[in-house]
């Protein structure tokens, strides 16, 4: 089900030449990358894929902390890790995305955190863009320093 927008917050234009061998420039200059496909490693390139982890990465960190400020929780010093896997389907498309999101935040156990981490999910628009369409697993892993190995 598509959900209309009530009011804009924000609004940007990136544009990609040549494609997974080009380059991609937001309309402002802050972004302004070589593109190589994923499996070359070319110095000073990126991937769509990359830059997808790191834009879901950086959304779901404050949609958590979002959500943690809910349960008195300061996320500030929490550690989101998002996984990108770029694949073949068995469907007419041909490739297809699979997430995993991980999370720790310092003395949290991964038990208590993951019902912290499907609340932020439910809120954060990188998830809500890709529900339905892309596997997305929510990995809560305990803080090292609770186990006592720090």
């Amino acid at each position: 089900m598509t959900v209309p927008l009530t009011r804009s917050l924000y609004r940007t234009t990136a544009h990609a030449v040549g494609g997974r061998t080009g380059s991609v420039r937001t309309d402002d200059g802050r972004l302004d990358v070589r593109l190589a496909p994923p499996r070359k490693k070319v110095p000073g390139t990126t991937n769509p894929e990359q830059l997808f982890a790191a834009g879901f990465a950086a959304c779901f960190t404050s949609a958590f902390a979002e959500v943690a400020a809910e349960f008195g929780a300061d996320a500030s010093a929490a550690r989101v890790a998002c996984e990108v896997e770029l694949g073949t389907t068995d469907t007419a498309a041909g490739y297809g995305l699979a997430v995993v999101l991980t999370v720790s935040l310092p003395g949290w156990r991964a038990v208590d955190l993951q019902p912290l981490l499907e609340r932020a999910d439910a809120v954060c628009p990188y998830s809500q863009a890709v529900r339905g369409n892309v596997p997305l697993m929510l990995v809560a892993v305990d803080d090292l320093a609770v186990d006592g190995r720090v």
